[in-house]
């Protein structure tokens, strides 16, 4: 069983692609220089402050709009350790688990958390925080070899024995 404890960015609900990675900055050549503007629309300076193996914790919808793969991307490309709503979009969701970005979706967290605490995940088990124990689904096993791998296209060349850079 995985399990790791990060530090907390709260979000609202309805986190839209254009607001991870707004549009003007898809030109840029690569994810890592993109990185800093991720939510840039919504709070300037917060990709300045993530750290690694840090979390977010959001409401309902994350991920909607436009099925653009560079949002799990910028997301995974700033550290974040895993990211936990009340619900995601479906690309969104199939978007980042193919880039191998976690993805939990609990109901009740994003309602008594506050930013910068610190929170537990248990993968497929629960997650703590202040005290409490929130459950949390299983995923099934091929997305969890998906995330081991860190991808889907790594999962895949693991799969058929080659190596992937």
């Amino acid at each position: 069983m995985e399990r790791f404890t990060g530090k907390v960015w709260v979000l609202g609900d309805d986190i839209d692609t254009d607001i991870i990675i707004p549009t003007e900055y898809l030109a840029l050549k690569t994810i890592e220089d993109m990185r800093q503007y991720a939510f840039s629309p919504l709070r300037p300076d917060l990709a300045s402050q993530i750290r690694k193996g840090d979390m977010i914790v959001a409401g309902k919808n994350f991920g909607c709009g436009s099925s653009r793969e560079q949002a799990p991307e910028v997301i995974k490309a700033l550290g974040i350790r895993c990211i936990i709503a009340k619900s995601f979009a479906r690309i969104f969701f199939r978007n980042s688990i193919n880039n191998g970005l976690l993805l939990i979706e609990q109901p009740d967290l994003y309602d008594d958390m506050r930013e910068g605490d610190e929170i537990t995940v248990e993968v497929n088990h629960h997650i703590t925080y202040g005290g409490s124990r929130y459950p949390i689904a299983s995923l099934p096993e091929n997305l969890m070899e998906i995330l081991g791998a860190g991808g889907l296209v790594k999962a895949m060349a693991a799969r058929n024995g080659l190596s992937i850079s």
